[in-house]
């Protein structure tokens, strides 16, 4: 009796087979969120961009693919900061992995699984696997933290079982890349100022957000949509207007997450998230995270939610005047507002202009490019990191 009750009890506490097909687990929860940030192009589509905003924004514990790709290789996307939570109603371990198509992991934490080599080698092929992920539900863990101050940490206020992998802690799975696959919305901005936004394969929008801050005045206009094409008027930003975090917030819970990871996600980028510029904000589908993203755990869970919100800067004719200028007068504190974006924006810049103007502007362009990559300090190329090993 006492050896058929244990036996029974697996069978609850792991996924059952029938017919060679796990079952999900009861209980078990994993809950994703990320970032897809792409840069709009003057014809709508996604420019390939190389940001160069220096030093990384990651605690030192974190690990990296051993080059600093994001300084040397050009994507039309970053996939910024997925995390993914699992919730159990006891132990377990289980395996998790990515795929990113067109894409290369850049970061991680906790270290996947196999040697350093190893490891670089799936995420230059953007895949990325920890196979002894230890769920330990109302277990107290001590999560790595240095000294300063990071947004990183921001996404473990959650109530999120705490995970061990290796010696590795951590609230959270989490993982960074940079691609090449086209976002699945366009942005185009007309001649009157007005923002039009399009579904690439003609499907519903859904949320979509267009926000805007222009020397700390925000504003920004929000529309749910089951058509595949929605217009926004140019926004006016008076004072420091409301905030989209709240709605950005209900808009996340509406899709899935709870409300304390809606949360963590939108307070996690804050400093980002409202910068200086005009941006749209919009919600991956599901099925478009999928394509772009596999994601594969091991046992099933009994649900999965992976909420991802697409970012793309819009170089209005607004940023475009406020861009030229800065570099005319060499400006660098406004220079230094559109950050990692500079590049891309002073690009569509360089289009509108021909002549004696086109050259002296690509001359200023070059001249603060180089400054960013001296604050950034010295760039191993993948090629040259390749080679060292």
């Amino acid at each position: 009796m006492i050896k058929r009750i244990g036996f029974i009890a697996a069978l609850l506490s792991a996924s059952v087979f029938v017919s060679g097909q796990a079952l999900p687990v009861r209980g078990l929860v994993a809950h994703e969120w990320g970032t897809f940030t792409s840069v709009a192009g003057q014809d709508g589509r996604a420019v390939q961009w190389l940001p160069l905003a220096g030093p990384s924004d990651l605690p030192e514990f974190i690990g990296r693919i051993g080059c600093n790709l994001k300084a040397s290789m050009p994507g039309t996307i970053r996939m910024e900061t997925p995390v993914i939570y699992f919730y159990a109603p006891s132990d377990m371990t289980l395996k998790a992995s990515v795929r990113f198509r067109q894409g290369v992991i850049t970061e991680w934490f906790p270290r996947p699984t196999g040697i350093a080599n190893d490891v670089i080698n799936d995420a230059f092929k953007g895949e990325i696997a920890w196979t002894d992920v230890k769920v330990r539900p109302g277990g107290s863990a001590l999560f790595p933290v240095e000294a300063e101050k990071n947004h990183y940490y921001t996404a473990r206020e959650t109530d999120a079982a705490p995970l061990r992998v290796g010696t590795d802690d951590e609230r959270f799975l989490f993982y960074r890349g940079v691609g090449r696959i086209p976002p699945p919305i366009n942005v185009t901005v007309t001649r009157d100022g007005q923002i039009v936004v399009s579904q690439t394969r003609g499907e519903a929008l859904g949320d979509v957000i267009l926000f805007e801050n222009r020397g700390g005045a925000t504003a920004f206009s929000a529309q749910h949509t089951s058509a595949a094409r929605a217009a926004f008027d140019a926004l006016a930003p008076e004072g420091e207007g409301q905030s989209p975090q709240m709605h950005l917030e209900k808009v996340l819970v509406a899709h899935g997450l709870y409300p304390r990871e809606a949360k963590a996600m939108v307070e996690s980028w804050r400093g980002s998230w409202f910068e200086q510029g005009t941006r749209l904000f919009y919600v991956v589908s599901g099925e478009a995270v999928e394509s772009m993203l596999p994601l594969h755990i091991d046992p099933q869970p009994a649900e999965v939610k992976r909420v991802f919100v697409g970012r793309i800067e819009i170089a209005t004719p607004a940023t475009l005047g406020e861009v030229r200028m800065a570099l005319e007068q060499r400006d660098r504190p406004a220079l230094a507002k559109y950050g990692r974006f500079l590049e891309p924006i002073g690009k569509q810049l360089l289009a509108t202009l021909s002549g004696p103007d086109l050259v002296a502007m690509w001359e200023r362009l070059e001249s603060e490019k180089a400054l960013w990559t001296a604050a950034g300090g010295s760039i191993t190329t993948c090629r040259e990191a390749s080679q060292q090993r």
